[in-house]
């Protein structure tokens, strides 16, 4: 395949992966099958939509009718494959972490392809792998990862799209350099979970307010 088939492919994995951790959402919120296939399909196509209004050009996801198959697809196999997704959470998180790993990518390669210089285009990947999980869980009403202070939820795809762009620019990216990328990306954001590594938060302790006492 061509690197445009590869980009597509790795796109459409990236939805299919987000779709699936918002329709594991929406079963744990017990919502129904209508409920899991829009929360689902918010989740996969929500940060390349972001992206693309960015951009300033109608998004793929609606011009390519093939990009609505994931999010139909996801739906049918978490409808299906329910009873034996015993850790939901994990399984959740696992399917997050492979969209993250796909969408700092991809959604890098769009913006550096259009022309946009790399620091913005590093920042638009970022967006689009954290955008879908945003919103998935402003909807759902859960608290989002990216605002988890225990989390460091945008730190791997920061990092990934910041790997892209550098390779992008040294003139060394590569599909095969793009999964590389991915694995690694992946990697991070499973032994943070396993881990619990987390970042400083926005102020030191010796400046935060402690609680006033009540009474």
């Amino acid at each position: 395949m061509d690197s445009a088939a590869w980009a597509l492919l790795f796109d459409l994995l990236g939805v299919f992966f987000f779709a699936v951790s918002g329709c594991l959402t929406a079963a744990q919120k017990d919502y129904d099958i209508v409920g899991s296939l829009l929360l689902g399909s918010l989740t996969g196509i929500g940060g390349g939509v972001i992206r693309d209004l960015v951009l300033g050009r109608f998004p793929s996801s609606f011009a390519e009718p093939i990009y609505l198959a994931p999010p139909v697809l996801a739906a049918v196999v978490v409808y299906f494959l329910m009873p034996a997704l015993q850790k939901l959470r994990r399984t959740l998180l696992m399917f997050d972490a492979a969209g993250l790993a796909l969408f700092c990518i991809t959604g890098t390669i769009t913006a550096l392809g259009l022309g946009v210089n790399p620091i913005p285009s590093a920042i638009l990947g970022t967006v689009t792998a954290i955008g879908g999980g945003l919103l998935r869980d402003t909807v759902a009403n859960v608290r989002p990862g990216l605002f988890d202070r225990h989390d460091i939820y945008a730190v791997p795809a920061m990092v990934g799209a910041g790997a892209v762009s550098v390779l992008w620019t040294l003139g060394l990216y590569s599909t095969a350099a793009g999964v590389v990328v991915a694995v690694v990306v992946f990697a991070f954001r499973v032994l943070a979970l396993r881990f619990r590594w987390r970042v400083p938060l926005a102020a030191s302790s010796r400046h935060r307010r402690e609680p006033r006492p009540r009474g």
